[in-house]
């Protein structure tokens, strides 16, 4: 190590523990067998027991699963597509138009993003008739738009680091472009919409802002089932569900990670 950077060990670890003391707080008292959430009382695991038990929660983490995969899967479709254009539109005119717009919705406040949907669903709903009930579909589609933009900056960010030869080098030996995209581009960019389909998906299941705004009677998501329970009094379940999604989302973005690293070691 270069003298004068014998702190930055120390400077590493100070970041990490103002990173994660909270959370390994949080996972160390979902183990507390006192319901006061902050007061040790011993080892124990009935409030993951209770959890189970708990079929609204359950419900509940359901819904948000199956909206978070399905709004992910949607931002990762048209994020790929609209990373994909702006990355190879080159010198065009308005291109610094549209990468600014695309940029937008990461950037306004959720409040907003949730009135203009709100506003937009209400509008549909007079002049077509949908959606008749605000459920499932209407809070992915919701969570699926300002997934998009995530999505996009980082297949255009991957896209920049890709010899567009490989594609050019396809349509040369007849492939035509739909094709080159599939079997040339697509296999490249797995890794950038991996990584933007896990970011989406952890964006739409931690949402609690726009899924208020639009979210029917019959569709409550998880963060709303807990900020609601939590304005009643902190629960020693809430500390085990919040452990449970902590380790399952730090699984799927090891799993990531683990295998863009191998796929970056291949190509290479």
């Amino acid at each position: 190590m270069r003298r004068g950077l014998s702190w930055l060990p120390t400077a590493l670890a100070a970041g990490f523990v103002f990173l994660y003391l909270p959370i390994l707080l949080l996972i160390l008292f979902s183990f507390n067998d006192s319901r006061l959430v902050t007061v040790w009382a011993g080892f124990s695991t009935r409030w993951y027991a209770e959890l189970l038990r708990n079929e609204r929660m359950i419900e509940a983490a359901g819904l948000s699963l199956g909206i978070a995969a399905f709004a992910a899967t949607i931002a990762g479709v048209f994020g790929t597509l609209a990373g994909y254009a702006l990355a190879r539109l080159g010198g065009f005119a308005l291109r610094p138009l549209f990468a600014l717009l695309l940029l937008v919705p990461m950037v306004l406040p959720e409040v907003i993003l949730g009135l203009s949907m709100l506003m937009s669903f209400s509008a549909l709903e007079r002049w077509i008739g949908w959606p008749a009930e605000r459920g499932f579909l209407v809070v992915a589609l919701a969570h699926a738009t300002y997934g998009t933009a995530f999505v996009a900056l980082i297949v255009e960010a991957r896209l920049r680091g890709l010899d567009p030869a490989m594609e050019e080098a396809a349509l040369d030996l007849g492939a035509n472009p739909l094709r080159a995209f599939l079997r040339v581009t697509v296999p490249m960019l797995a890794p950038a919409i991996a990584s933007g389909w896990l970011l989406a998906f952890t964006l739409s299941l931690d949402d609690l802002v726009i899924a208020s705004f639009v979210a029917g009677p019959g569709a409550t998501t998880l963060p709303m089932l807990v900020y609601s329970s939590v304005r009643l009094g902190l629960s020693p379940q809430i500390n085990a569900l919040a452990t449970v999604l902590v380790i399952s989302i730090g699984l799927l973005a090891y799993v990531s990670a683990r295998r863009g690293a191998q796929r970056r070691g291949l190509s290479t």
